[in-house]
């Protein structure tokens, strides 16, 4: 115990041993899902469902206790929902997943970069609190669409894009019941709503014929060599900047927004309102994503689901570290997680969408300036089926607009630069058409 508050220091943030391990079995809990959810996003790419399973535990768990000593605080980190969806149906599907790991590598060296020397925080001053908002939205929109295709609840249409997937068919009937299953869960507070909804639908599914009885649930998780140190650097940079800012974007304001929002509401900010460790903790995020490229799996990010651990008591690492743990101990259960149908998960990515419209109501609707580059920054992440073309529209549009209405001193000149970037990444021909 000597070492625990040594290491810890646990009597100064007011806490001590018994609460910190509830609390990081709390916040395991509620995102616990991501074994389940992540491989089955990222098979799609052709990856082997059982390395990538191994990947995503290891690297959530290596870097949660990682953080947990470097940073002391309760944070728990795991590959990010949204940008798995993006690595796997927008940049694995136009150049391979080998290249995607390689944009998720250079994306982690950047932030890892900027994190040590400080430069995050001019950025995060820079970008427009709008746009912030408003690509959250978006790529909460984009998973929820993911969510009812793999669902079956959608499907394509000649006539009409989209229509209605035929729901008396069983997968879509099982889905349906896993998401109003996880939805009274999440309704009624449960904690670890998504983990205990993805395990009823999937048993739930047994007798429906969906779910697929293999053998043990309890075993030695596959090898990572299919994955590890797979990264094409060469192709990731063929794909250019915009899709490795794009990576970086959300990475970087995902984990702001989680570390800021969560460490205010647990009153763990300094007088000037300010995170004191927070270049550590981000420090450690980056670290996070270099390592779950090379493992073989999408960005590590910070979860917000460490709120559920902070809100039962947990202030310090100790709580990372028996989150971190518990991730790695539940590696015994990896062909569990090669029974638990797409319909099983599906729910728990609408439900993250659900979850991700939150900040949708601190956007300012009335000032058009506003509003217009907002909207097309949400609308075009799941109409265009690209988080990078969302982010970059709204990044054309917004000076656009500011500059239209007289309002130019309002943007850091930040924002026009990313400005020309967007417009190369959504028209890269324009230039050379105009003679440039």
């Amino acid at each position: 115990m000597n070492l625990l508050e040594k290491l810890f220091k646990l009597k100064e943030h007011r806490t001590d041993v018994r609460t910190e391990v509830i609390a990081g079995i709390t916040t395991f809990m509620t995102m616990a899902y991501i074994m389940f959810v992540n491989p089955d996003i990222l098979s799609a790419t052709g990856m082997p469902f059982g390395a990538v399973m191994t990947a995503t535990v290891v690297a959530a768990g290596v870097t949660t206790i990682l953080s947990g000593f470097l940073s002391n605080y309760p944070y728990a980190l795991a590959s990010g929902m949204g940008l798995n969806a993006f690595f796997a149906f927008t940049v694995a599907a136009k150049a391979g997943w080998q290249a995607a790991l390689g944009v998720v590598f250079l994306e982690g060296i950047v932030f890892l970069i900027l994190s040590l020397t400080g430069a995050i925080n001019t950025i995060d001053r820079a970008i427009p609190t709008t746009l912030k908002r408003a690509v959250g939205v978006g790529i909460g929109l984009f998973i929820a669409l993911i969510g009812f295709s793999n669902a079956g609840l959608i499907q394509a249409s000649p006539a009409t894009l989209i229509t209605r997937g035929n729901l008396t068919d069983k997968g879509p009937a099982l889905a349906i019941i896993g998401l109003l299953v996880t939805g009274i869960l999440m309704s009624l507070k449960v904690r670890g709503s998504m983990l205990i909804g993805i395990l009823i639908t999937t048993v739930i599914g047994i007798p429906m014929g969906v779910t697929q009885i293999t053998g043990s649930i309890i075993g030695k998780p596959d090898s990572l060599a299919p994955i590890f140190m797979k990264m094409d650097l060469k192709g990731a940079l063929s794909l250019g900047f915009m899709t490795i800012f794009s990576f970086w974007f959300v990475d970087v304001f995902d984990t702001v927004g989680t570390l800021m929002g969560t460490a205010s509401r647990a009153n763990m900010l300094d007088e000037k309102g300010q995170l004191p460790k927070i270049k550590e903790a981000m420090t450690a995020d980056a670290i996070g994503t270099c390592l779950g490229a090379a493992l073989g799996t999408s960005t590590v990010t910070t979860y917000v689901e460490s709120s559920a651990g902070i809100a039962e008591g947990g202030r310090t690492g100790l709580t990372a570290v028996v989150v971190g743990i518990l991730f790695l101990v539940s590696l015994i259960f990896a062909p569990l997680a090669g029974m638990v149908p797409g319909q099983a998960t599906a729910p728990a990515l609408i439900i993250v969408g659900v979850l991700m419209m939150l900040p949708v109501k601190d956007i300012d609707w009335a000032d058009f300036t506003e509003a217009l580059p907002a909207f097309i920054t949400i609308i075009m992440m799941p109409f265009a089926y690209s988080i990078s073309d969302g982010i970059a529209a709204g990044f054309v549009v917004y000076p656009i607009v500011k500059l239209a209405t007289g309002k130019a001193k309002e943007m850091h000149w930040l924002v026009y630069v990313l400005g020309v970037l967007s417009i190369v990444h959504l028209a890269p021909g324009l230039f050379s058409f105009l003679g440039l």
